[in-house]
């Protein structure tokens, strides 16, 4: 109690000090925390029909490399899937971006097919109910206002084919585009529809879920061994191997590497020119008896402080930021991302206020007799 008694009569007696570094900090925060959410909004708007579909493992093609666009599986796929040992249910699953007017607009969109209360459709709804029959469709909940809301018909160019809209489901969105899910035979009917000649559809991939208590990573091993020409992911390695998800997350993270280290920098150096300028006042509380343990507690403890208020602030301006409409994304604060960057930033305030920490314990107490002490 005695480090952080004499932790805020200092921070008291230098208000300003403390509380322009507090603002300081909470800028850096608010950057840390609003671009991690940009990044996770920008890879959901990638990946997100894939993150948070219901099937466990997906089954590509050989050489589509995890990209659900390019991938096309043979007709029989489905049946050699469910006979793989740990798999609970396998459907088909088609993926096609096609245009369609909403809103009385023409725009592009992304088109998925699942088998009705299958593999692949959303995991949960936002609103609505799922698609009972066909010609009926979730939609991305971040589309609403683009003419995807609840009740709204979209209609499929060229061909026509009509796609009413009875649910939404948020975090769904894939390749950056509005995204609806419906049956797959309402997919294979869009698909002839915009191609008369096509002779047949086959699925993108195939969506299976797995026992309960399996691992998904195992039965995808199983399958990839078990049934030729196809290659099998489970849900989180297919959603973060996706095309562009790593560059995007590669690209966020030097930026994010830049924040932090910025950080440290601005916390560490604040904390040791402090400690240098009151190296006489340390060294006297030295000599009157007070331990080095102490003293460094109190440096803990403003630590501590500056970094709560800073991330009160940078986390209240960034959810303000985020909230504010027009960004196109649906990003916000996620407890998870922010409970990792309050420890990083634990971390590495800790790391960066070692050096003061370490003036203070080499302080010698008999110092404070010496002429000039208390110029030092």
């Amino acid at each position: 109690m005695g480090s952080v008694l004499l932790a805020v009569r200092e921070m008291r007696r230098a208000k300003g000090r403390f509380g322009l570094l507090t603002g300081a900090v909470g800028i850096l925060v608010f950057l840390v925390v609003f671009q991690q959410a940009l990044l996770d909004g920008l890879v959901t708007e990638f990946v997100g029909a894939i993150r948070n579909q219901s099937a466990d493992v997906l089954v590509y093609g050989a050489d589509a490399r995890l990209n659900l666009q390019g991938s096309v599986v043979g007709a029989g796929t489905e049946a050699e899937v469910a006979a793989v040992e740990g798999v609970a249910a396998a459907g088909p699953l088609g993926v096609a971006t096609v245009t369609v007017q909403a809103g009385g607009e023409l725009r592009d969109a992304t088109l998925i097919g699942h088998a009705l209360g299958g593999p692949g459709q959303p995991a949960r709804l936002a609103a609505g109910r799922r698609p009972a029959s066909d010609g009926e469709a979730i939609a991305n909940v971040g589309d609403g206002d683009e003419g995807f809301g609840i009740g709204r018909r979209v209609v499929v160019q060229p061909g026509g084919r009509t796609v009413e809209i009875v649910g939404t489901a948020r975090q769904v969105a894939f390749s950056v585009t509005p995204t609806l899910f419906t049956s797959y035979a309402t997919y294979e009917a869009v698909r002839i529809s915009t191609n008369p000649d096509a002779r047949g559809v086959l699925p993108s991939a195939i969506a299976a879920t797995v026992d309960e208590g399996a691992a998904p990573t195992e039965v995808a091993r199983r399958i990839e061994d078990q049934v030729g020409g196809v290659e099998a992911a489970d849900r989180a390695r297919a959603a973060e191997e996706a095309p562009g998800v790593a560059s995007v997350s590669q690209s966020f993270g030097v930026i994010l590497l830049l924040a932090y280290v910025v950080a440290v920098i601005v916390i560490g150096f604040f904390f040791l020119i402090l400690t240098v300028q009151k190296r006489a006042t340390l060294t006297l509380l030295r000599a009157v008896g007070v331990p080095a343990a102490r003293l460094v507690g109190a440096l803990a403890a403003q630590v501590a402080a500056v970094l709560a208020g800073g991330i009160a602030v940078g986390t209240t301006l960034a959810a303000l930021a985020l909230a504010s409409p027009g960004s196109g994304i649906d990003a916000r604060v996620e407890p998870a991302a922010l409970a990792t960057t309050t420890v990083a930033l634990l971390v590495l305030a800790a790391v960066g206020c070692a050096a003061a920490a370490r003036r203070i314990v080499r302080l010698d107490p008999a110092a404070a007799t010496l002429p000039g002490a208390g110029a030092r």
